[in-house]
């Protein structure tokens, strides 16, 4: 048995297996993804999706999906499915699944009469190419194991239409053959390790369905071409390997490479490894610049969600030398005191208040982890000092030092913080003047420079500074806090003080420095536990407040209205499981173990694996968006780190509290 594995009932029980699906990618920002059944329900799904550099840089589909088929005494049986508009599947080759179990590596058994077959396949880690194993495991006699490649050549984006423009065209290569639809996107190779026949018969397969896309709202139906098929005989005991990629292989190593691909792997066979082996998903490194990706299948690379996932996804894992090479790639790209949240180069938008404040949040974790600050302001002091030097001047997007010491941010119009969901042009929460968990940030980010800045004897920026965080304290209590109320304000400008119960308060006592006392963090915590901690993670919004969605469900509007109004996000218990360890000390240990114990499930459902973006405010708390999401994993692991190094990690947190009861 796998720790995670489907039997027959729930494989061929379509409303279960095609709710569950697969992912694996390489470091080059590739990867493949289906159901577990290898049934595509999304546009994103794809068993070849690559950047394509000559094109739009972006991901593209390029290998949708092969069909499968086993002939024996001339009859055929054909072991995929595909879904087509008004509920029909066809062909039905799922009522042939035995078993799937995940680790080492994905694997899938049929049985068709007295034939078994085995599925396996394994995306190499340092290349563009799928690797899929065939292994006839029990047979009567010789049977044909027939392979028809479906094309698509699109942005994953969009989908794929018949047309005439497309080459139909093929050249034979060493077992195999290699296709392009289109000029300027790459060649597909697929090879056999045994050489097959191959017919060539071009077709079209018209309006394939993808459920996924039709519930979000989206087009949702694709023609896919097929050049044609590869034929090859199988005899009991005999496995067969076809490799899909970019280039050219010798397919007699395709076994090799396979077996070897899987010694790289960190096994999926307990909750905590199957963890660390999502975590390896999300680093990519494109032109020697090492990125993360902030989810899967469609994100890209965000600059909040980069350092707010890199700590638990390195320095959680002992991976200090990526956690440099990440902040290497984001510091070359620092301007006017901020981080491109979105895109690079030309096409960044550096529409993100918080990103830049978040980057002092990760050296705070390489001193907790690491056990020390000895070298951090001579790398990182002068990106810090410009980053504080900016925001006390003014920088874009409205984000300026007030005289109360407190950051002003956003402008009218815009969603600059976390919470940045767009609808008809108008942030759904536009949040614009003192933002709590920014102001929390802010004061966090100048009293760890000024801690460095100490250390480091820099008189001139501790001269500027050090007056600094009794002020701000004082303003933020008085422009957030309401003794009658309890807790904090979410946001505060001129027109408005903004009394909606949202995680965003947390922060306040999570952050290393809090401009709180105990008193006050104490009646934040309990007012969060009570109103918005779930199984799951944080609600963004209280149940009990007139604007509450407790379903993330339907179109892009209808979800976007949801996103931030309700909808759980497991990030933030990372911020939870913090404030609750520091105000409850060992105590409070078994209530955060048992949080983090409770995340096990869901590797059983949706990515199987790993851990979804958001899931429903209401319960059972569905899984939505995203299959999997970089800060979701990585604050998991950064919640085990501090409970596996608990003393060390509370000696922090009291030194911290020592510095600042003698400011």
């Amino acid at each position: 048995m796998s720790y995670i594995d489907f039997d027959k009932t729930q494989l061929i029980n379509l409303k279960y297996s095609l709710d569950r699906e697969l992912l694996r990618t390489n470091r080059a920002g590739s990867y493949a993804s289906s159901s577990i059944i290898f049934t595509n329900t999304r546009k994103y799904h794809g068993l070849l999706v690559v950047p394509q550099p000559l094109i739009d840089d972006k991901n593209h589909v390029l290998l949708s999906s092969i069909d499968e088929s086993i002939i024996d005494n001339d009859h055929e049986f054909n072991l995929s499915m595909r879904m087509f508009p008004g509920g029909i599947y066809v062909p039905k080759g799922h009522k042939y699944l035995r078993e799937f179990v995940s680790d080492p590596n994905p694997r899938l058994v049929y049985r068709i009469g007295s034939n078994v077959i085995v599925k396996e396949f394994i995306y190499a880690k340092s290349e563009d190419r799928i690797l899929i194993r065939y292994t006839l495991q029990e047979a009567a006699g010789k049977v044909t194991l027939r392979l028809k490649p479906f094309l698509a050549y699109r942005n994953v984006h969009s989908l794929s239409k018949s047309n005439i423009d497309a080459d139909t065209k093929y050249k034979p290569v060493a077992n195999g053959v290699r296709w392009q639809m289109y000029k300027g996107y790459s060649h597909v190779y697929l090879q056999l390790s045994k050489k097959p026949e191959y017919i060539h018969m071009p077709d079209w397969h018209y309006n394939i369905e993808y459920i996924r896309e039709v519930e979000r709202g989206y087009e949702s139906y694709e023609d896919l071409y097929v050049p044609g098929y590869f034929e090859i005989n199988l005899k009991k005991g005999e496995s067969v390997v076809v490799s899909a990629g970019l280039e050219e292989k010798t397919p007699s190593g395709f076994n090799k490479a396979f077996n070897d691909e899987i010694k790289k792997r960190i096994p999926r066979n307990n909750y905590l490894n199957c963890l660390n082996n999502a975590s390896e998903e999300f680093f990519v490194t494109i032109n020697k610049k090492t990125e993360i990706i902030a989810g899967y299948p469609w994100f890209g690379r965000w600059g909040r969600d980069s350092f707010i996932a890199l700590p638990g996804l390195s320095l959680s894992r002992g991976k200090v030398k990526e956690f440099k090479e990440v902040l290497k790639t984001m510091l070359s790209e620092l301007k006017d005191g901020l981080f491109p949240n979105l895109g690079h180069g030309k096409n960044a938008s550096y529409n993100s208040v918080d990103a830049s404040l978040w980057f002092f949040w990760a050296l705070q974790q390489y001193k907790l982890t690491q056990n020390s600050t000895a070298g951090l302001w001579k790398e990182y002091g002068q990106p810090m000092r410009e980053i504080i030097s900016q925001f006390k001047k003014g920088t874009h997007n409205g984000i300026k030092m007030q005289e109360n010491g407190l950051l002003w941010s956003g402008e009218k119009g815009k969603a600059i913080t976390w919470m940045d969901a767009i609808v008809h042009g108008k942030p759904v929460t536009e949040r614009t003047g003192y933002a709590v968990e920014i102001n929390a940030l802010w004061y966090n980010a100048v009293c760890f420079a000024l801690e460095l800045a100490k250390e480091a004897n820099n008189r001139q920026f501790v001269k500027e500074w050090e007056a600094w965080p009794e002020q701000f304290r004082n303003s933020f209590k008085n422009t957030f806090w309401d003794d009658q109320k309890g807790y904090l304000a979410d946001y505060v400008n001129n027109e408005t003080k903004d009394w909606s119960v949202r995680p965003n308060m947390v922060f306040a006592i999570s952050l290393p420095y809090s401009p709180i006392g105990p008193f006050l963090k104490n009646a934040v915590l309990v007012k969060v536990r009570q109103e918005l901690l779930t199984a799951r993670g944080l609600r963004t919004l209280s149940p009990k407040n007139h604007d509450y969605k407790g379903t993330y469900w339907g179109n892009q509007e209808e979800r976007d209205l949801a996103y931030h109004q309700g909808t759980v996000w497991p990030w933030l218990i990372g911020a939870f499981a913090e404030s609750y360890l520091k105000l409850y000390g060992k105590q409070g240990i078994p209530f955060i173990e048992s949080i983090f114990a409770g995340f096990e499930e869901v590797m059983y459902e949706a990515g199987i694996g790993t851990v979804s973006e958001v899931y429903n405010g209401d319960p059972p708390h569905k899984a939505g968006g995203a299959i999997s999401q970089a800060w979701n994993i990585s604050e998991l692991l950064r919640i085990r780190w501090i409970l596996d190094h608990f003393d060390q990690y509370m000696k922090n947190a009291e030194a911290i509290t020592t510095k600042e009861l003698s400011q």
